[in-house]
């Protein structure tokens, strides 16, 4: 009985497995991206609100670490909180930029120090009773409606620091649209 030998072709055999990568990447790569498809920053979540009549997904912080809490106010706002660094009041109507920045300098109080941001449709200032403390406002039309979102002044905490801000003004900011 003769033994059969077969011959290895590496020719072949690295051609076959280009083919199979090329293949592999062309099925990877060729379907139609989504539009709509939220990209969610490191260490945040997309927060559906459409349960609570918002038409939106907001980016909060991961809430494994975190408690979450969304509540709906006798006042209409609607108050997202996550842990003690992240609470944003959210309301069914544009606000007044320029005359909230005219109340913002004329607190005797609360003293305005100056504005980080200040753009057409969002302010970020910083001010001062006792130490530096920072607040946030910005309107956003997402599908035919209007919403102001600024940060939960609450008097029984520490006012937010700067960092703490620029995340929940960032998180608004970048507010997706839920579409049905």
């Amino acid at each position: 009985m003769k033994a059969r030998i077969q011959i290895f072709d590496t020719k072949k055999a690295t051609t076959f497995l280009f083919m199979i990568l090329i293949a592999l990447f062309a099925f990877s790569c060729g379907g139609k991206k989504n539009q709509d498809e939220m990209v969610v920053p490191e260490g945040m979540h997309a927060l559906d609100l459409s349960r609570f009549g918002k038409p939106f997904a907001i980016f909060v912080p991961d809430t494994l670490k975190q408690r979450l809490s969304v509540i709906e106010q006798t006042s209409g706002a609607l108050d997202v909180k996550v842990g003690n660094n992240f609470a944003i009041s959210i309301f069914e109507q544009a606000a007044d930029i320029e005359l909230k920045k005219t109340d913002i300098k004329g607190d005797e109080i609360n003293k305005w120090k100056n504005f980080l941001t200040e753009e057409p449709n969002a302010i970020i200032w910083e001010s001062e009773i006792t130490q530096p403390e920072y607040h946030f406002l910005i309107n956003q039309k997402i599908g035919t409606a209007d919403y102001s979102f600024e940060d939960v002044k609450d008097p029984d905490t520490n006012p937010f620091g700067r960092e703490a801000i620029q995340k929940m003004y960032t998180s608004c900011k970048d507010i997706k649209e839920i579409k049905k």
